[in-house]
């Protein structure tokens, strides 16, 4: 099958009526990414004040959010497999009603090792289940499903806007416990509603075997690879080498393997998959940069550098509220491929500002201009990529996609990480700022970006495959 959608000009001129059924789905999985993302900003924000309580030391409270990102990433290669043997529908009800029961068995914690078990739990789960609210979207969707997925990223960006604020408010008035009990009576109401609106799955005709050998493989590897960037080269390279034998293993098995990998040879698709990559990446790398150089770089406090950080999330928002429009205007490659423009321009305003030209007024402008390209490009790259593919297909590329998109976060922040303590280390009164090369590290991440982006098509014509 090749990358180019067959062409169908009406529909690209004259997007269709969303169904009400559409927004039902939409609606649940905006439930649970809307959860997903506060909890993961509860949690880190209050590191602190759960390691104080519990008398633990940073190097152990931080396995709060290491093992869960770890168990993550084991989990997250068997999303596209056990969705083609239980069902999307039965899959998410129990990945999301697990979900909220662990976050209550970590409000039950009373100890810094029940803790961090209970969040591994959370985290097996959610390896599974961070994929679902794209592919439920993209199985419902079909020609509307940027449009879809623009909307319903909204909720997912209040999320680390409303997260530290709840979170305060939480310490101020309650222990620590309660920043998870409070995900309990939200998940009670999406796993309602999921089962009111979610559609009925129709069975595969062969269910695929378990690929044994694939998971062995896979799993351990992304654990490794992710685990590597960040700690040990040695834990990299191991991770790189099960990976690897992944590919071959794959590549021979075909279709009866955990992910078949022959999906890439799709050529929208493989550049989509680039595309998250990339972008996924240069999202960390921006949370990471930006607020060390405005606190430790210009000498701002923590409030006013979240301010100013906050802009990109304002930025997003607007480009997320207008991106049915833009695509249904201009198409996906235009708006994908000048939002990364945007998003590179913004980037190296930045790294003129690091070379000592402060200007509260141009960080803000660059800001926003990045937060606004940002927002466009990861919704029409996931439409394109599906849409490239047969609807049965979905589910593999799904799994593909996320573990593009988890592998892009850790890689760019350990590159910004490098970049910042190698000119830090040979920093001198008569050189650059030693925050400057962390941004021109960012903007090459954003020239890739923008890239891959060329390569996506003009515009996505047709609703998904049968």
């Amino acid at each position: 099958m090749t990358g180019t959608p067959t062409h169908q000009p009406e529909t690209a001129k004259t997007p269709s009526r969303i169904d009400p059924r559409v927004w039902k789905v939409a609606l649940v999985v905006s439930i649970g990414s809307f959860m997903a993302q506060m909890d993961s900003t509860l949690v880190n924000v209050s590191l602190s004040t759960i390691g104080h309580t519990l008398g633990a030391p940073i190097a152990t409270t931080q396995w709060i959010v290491s093992g869960y990102l770890l168990a993550m990433a084991l989990m997250l290669p068997l999303n596209g497999w056990l969705v083609d043997r239980v069902g999307a529908r039965r899959l998410y009800l129990f990945c999301f009603a697990a979900f909220t029961c662990a976050s209550a068995l970590c409000g039950a914690a009373r100890s810094i090792e029940a803790l961090i078990g209970a969040r591994l739990l959370q985290g097996l789960v959610a390896g599974v289940l961070a994929p679902m609210a794209q592919m439920m979207i993209g199985r419902v969707g079909g020609q509307n499903m940027q449009r879809v997925m623009g909307y319903t990223t909204l909720p997912i960006l209040l999320g680390p806007i409303v997260g530290p604020v709840l979170a305060g408010a939480i310490l101020a008035h309650a222990p620590w416990p309660w920043l998870f009990f409070v995900n309990v009576p939200i998940g009670v109401l999406g796993v309602t509603l999921a089962v009111r609106m979610l559609p009925h799955d129709t069975a595969p005709a062969q269910p695929r075997a378990f690929d044994l050998a694939g998971f062995a493989l896979i799993s351990p590897g992304l654990v490794a690879l992710i685990y590597g960037l960040q700690s040990s080269m040695v834990s990299f390279c191991a991770g790189l080498a099960l990976l690897a034998a992944f590919v071959l293993h794959a590549w021979h098995k075909g279709e009866r393997a955990l992910i078949d990998i022959r999906i890439f040879q799709t050529r929208t698709f493989r550049f989509a998959a680039f595309a998250q990559f990339f972008a996924n990446g240069i999202m960390f790398g921006r949370q990471l940069a930006v607020p060390l150089f405005l606190i430790a770089g210009c000498g701002l406090s923590a409030a006013h550098a979240g301010a100013l950080v906050a802009v990109i999330g304002i930025g997003m928002m607007i480009s997320f509220a207008i991106l049915g429009f833009l695509t249904d205007r201009f198409g996906c490659r235009p708006v994908v491929a000048g939002g990364a423009l945007l998003a590179l321009l913004g980037t190296l305003a930045f790294v003129w500002i690091s070379l000592g030209n402060w200007s509260p007024e141009l960080a803000v402008a660059s800001l926003f201009l990045a937060g606004v390209g940002q927002g466009t490009i990861s919704v029409p790259s996931i439409a394109a990529a599906y849409a490239s593919l047969p609807k049965a297909r979905l589910p593999v590329a799904n799994t593909a996609l996320n573990i593009a998109q988890r592998i892009g976060g850790p890689f760019a922040t350990t590159l910004v990480s490098m970049a910042l303590a190698m000119s830090m280390n040979h920093a001198s009164g008569e050189q650059p700022h030693p925050f400057a090369a962390a941004f021109v590290v960012l903007a090459l991440l954003h020239a890739l970006c923008l890239v891959s982006t060329l390569w996506l098509p003009m515009r996505i014509d047709r609703a998904m495959q049968d």
